[in-house]
Formats: C-alpha cells, sequence, structure tokens
C-alpha cells in the first residue's frame, strides 16, 4: 500500500509538471517582467504569442504606448493599460491576424496584470499586446470600451516585475506615446 501511494503521488507531480503555464520574460531597462500565460484557456492567443517570441518576431519591439486617467480626455470609458509591440500596422514581421478569443470564452478578465491582445475589430490582432494596470473590466466582452462588445483577448498575467509595468506608466508621453520609447530588450519562453 505504502509503494502504491509513494508511485500515485509521483505521477502525480510528474503530471502537475507537464501542466506548468509557460512563462516569459521580457527584458527592458526598467528592469523584468515575468508573465505566466494561459494557454489552456487561450490557446490561439498564448500560441500565437509565443509563435512571435519563438520566431524572434518581436525584434526591435518596444513599450511606446501608456494610457492614463489623465491621458484620454475624448474617452467616456476611460482605461488604464501599458502597450508594447512592433509599433506599425503593417510591419514586416506580421503574421496573418488570429480568430478572437474573448473573456466569456476563455474566462480570463482584465484585471491588474493581465496581458491582453490589442485589435481594431474581433480577429484583427497579430502582435500588438498590453498589460492592464489596475482592473479593467471594460476591457471584457460587453464592457463597452469598443463599440462591436467584444472586448479584448486576454491571454496571461504578470507574475513578477508589475512595478517595472508601473514604472513604465508613469514616463513621459504626449498624447499616449511614450517619449522615448522604453526598448524591449530580449523575450524568452520558459517552461
Amino acid at each position: 500500500m505504502e509503494k502504491l501511494i509513494v508511485l500515485l503521488s509521483l505521477i502525480t507531480l510528474l503530471v502537475s509538471c507537464k501542466q506548468n503555464n509557460p512563462k516569459v520574460i521580457i527584458e527592458t531597462n526598467l528592469g523584468e517582467i515575468t508573465l505566466e500565460l494561459y494557454e489552456k484557456e487561450a490557446p490561439l492567443t498564448s500560441k500565437n504569442f509565443i509563435r512571435y517570441i519563438d520566431e524572434k518576431r518581436y525584434e526591435g519591439a518596444t513599450f511606446y504606448r501608456v494610457v492614463t486617467p489623465n491621458n484620454q480626455p475624448d474617452s467616456k470609458i476611460r482605461i488604464e493599460v501599458v502597450q508594447g509591440g512592433l509599433y506599425e500596422d503593417d510591419h514586416p514581421q506580421a503574421l496573418p491576424p488570429i480568430a478572437h478569443e474573448n473573456t466569456k470564452q476563455t474566462g480570463i478578465k482584465h484585471l491588474d496584470g493581465v496581458i491582453s491582445m490589442a485589435r481594431y475589430g474581433p480577429g484583427t490582432a497579430t502582435f500588438e499586446f498590453f498589460i492592464c494596470v489596475g482592473d479593467q473590466p471594460s476591457l471584457d466582452c460587453g464592457g463597452n470600451r469598443n463599440p462591436d462588445n467584444y472586448g479584448f483577448a486576454a491571454f496571461g498575467k504578470v507574475i513578477d516585475g508589475m512595478d517595472v509595468i508601473r514604472q513604465i506608466h508613469q514616463q513621459p508621453e504626449k498624447d499616449q506615446y511614450l517619449e522615448p520609447r522604453i526598448p524591449i530588450n530580449n523575450m524568452r519562453i520558459v517552461y
């Protein structure tokens, strides 16, 4: 009986190790940010982000936009986020857009530290991402930030380095665009 318990414990340990979510480390001059991706809940969005990292498509990426309560005077629904990516809409490293996984499908809400894909309409997300500063329920499906009401595709969360995100959020900006942009020196995946 004792051997069976030990064997079952080892099997449980091995299975739980295989189910660990991938982690992404983002290196900036202001410090490191560690993300945990929710691959099971948001498989398309997570795999897209991982592919950009694996294929080195984020070379030259920056954090370039911050949205604060003070820099969105014409918005009825205000948010707080830090946005990063390749900055150009038609960047040569862009892959085709992915299907939209909304928060109703995934169950991942836009809470403090959650990473999500930027987009124009549903099914247009490619490589631009943002990280929530504070809880942002208006970015969830039905949250009314966008007229289409589909929300954004959340797919992970900052598990270390939220202080770096808050520091980026407080950098000088003009019309929401950082001056200067914060370079992303490296992105790597840790399983």
